[in-house]
């Protein structure tokens, strides 16, 4: 398949998605000055484009991973590639970096995973991002985001509290997705081991309080201070969160050790939900359901993910991941990922909207990429 037009389109909703307009930062001001309300502000590294930069992060390594000499027909292309990926992400950092590295929630830790390979090639590969992201520069943009997770609330067992600044209790499984793979890269990468056990421990956390045991899937999350699970079960955007955060953290033996069986227990539950169209449901068991790419993609990349690094085995996979692949192709129009669902509004709140959406393209373009090339350069993410 061509990935160049989705790559094209990832690369432009990376800049473009989520930004607000004059009008929207007008009305803004005017609750600061008139009615002296906060308002949240611009938070350029939100999940829903840190989703985007790691598609477009495992499309440039299948990019380098099938490279060809120079006198070979094919290298302009894959140059072009890897060109246009370099410039679409070095200007998505540098505009954060350039507005003094804000960070508003758990959520901007997902692009930190990207962040740290693109620090690795510079590092390990003398890779020239431009716009003076040295190396130093992208170590302390990194150092920035550990230290925000460091101190980031907690519940009373160690896992973090998905937004506590609304005075909320609650854990959500999204953040095993969005926290858990930089969190372990950075510990892996930088040799601060409590970073990794801080990203192992939310995981393990989750897998004492939100799972279902009947089903083997996960709740939506849950909240220490009544006891109680929240949301539905299988929703399939939560097990796709659960499943990437979980394969970002069996990098080296520690997490392996600790996540390896708990996570093909997970993987084997989720394949025999798959639907025989290839696609999964946007809840799991709603076989008769919306089809869902956004879950679809995520369950997919982290199937493919678990693969490369040895965790999962066997026919049951690679048949789960090739149909898959083929139902996302046939979503594919116009460099855009459709059949995905709506942003989620909270427990139990899933808008049954669907359409194309970064949540969709991001996954798909990593579940997508040649086989041998997802773990190419790549310790962690």
């Amino acid at each position: 398949m061509n990935k160049m037009p989705l790559i094209e389109n990832a690369c432009k909703e990376l800049m473009e998605y989520g930004v607000r307009g004059w009008q929207e930062k007008g009305k803004d001001l005017a609750k600061r000055l008139l009615l002296k309300r906060r308002t949240a502000g611009d938070d350029p590294i939100f999940w829903t484009t840190g989703i985007l930069a790691a598609g477009l992060w495992a499309c440039r390594e299948e990019s380098a991973a099938v490279y060809v000499p120079a006198e070979s027909a094919g290298a302009s292309d894959v140059a072009v590639r890897v060109e246009r990926i370099d410039r679409a992400l070095a200007a998505y950092y540098e505009r954060w970096l350039k507005k003094g590295m804000p960070l508003m929630y758990l959520d901007d830790l997902l692009a930190g995973e990207t962040l740290l390979n693109m620090y690795r090639s510079v590092r390990e590969k003398g890779t020239d991002f431009g716009v003076n992201l040295s190396g130093d520069r992208l170590k302390r943009a990194a150092d920035r985001l550990a230290s925000y997770a460091a101190d980031h609330a907690v519940d009373g067992v160690g896992s973090f509290l998905y937004r506590p600044t609304s005075g909320e209790n609650t854990v959500f499984v999204d953040g095993i997705g969005l926290a858990c793979p930089f969190l372990y890269q950075y510990g892996e990468l930088f040799d601060m081991p409590e970073y990794r056990e801080l990203a192992v421990l939310q995981i393990v956390n989750f897998l004492s309080y939100g799972m279902d045991s009947k089903t083997g899937l996960p709740y939506h999350g849950y909240d220490m201070t009544d006891g109680c699970k929240y949301g539905i079960i299988g929703w399939g955007r939560a097990v796709g969160w659960l499943l990437r955060g979980m394969m970002g953290c069996m990098a080296s033996a520690y997490g392996r050790e600790r996540l390896a069986a708990p996570c093909t227990a997970l993987a084997d539950a989720v394949a025999a939900r798959q639907r025989e169209d290839g696609y999964f449901s946007w809840q799991l068991d709603a076989a008769e359901g919306p089809a869902d790419t956004s879950a679809t993609g995520m369950i997919c990349a982290a199937f493919k993910r678990g693969m490369s690094i040895g965790v999962l085995a066997g026919e049951t996979y690679e048949n789960a991941l090739t149909a898959g692949r083929c139902a996302l192709e046939r979503s594919v129009r116009d460099g855009r990922v459709y059949r995905c669902s709506g942003e989620c509004e909270g427990f139990s709140q899933y808008p049954q909207r669907y359409g194309a959406y970064p949540w969709s393209l991001g996954p798909a373009l990593e579940a997508l990429q040649a086989d041998g090339a997802a773990n190419a350069g790549a310790h962690g993410q």
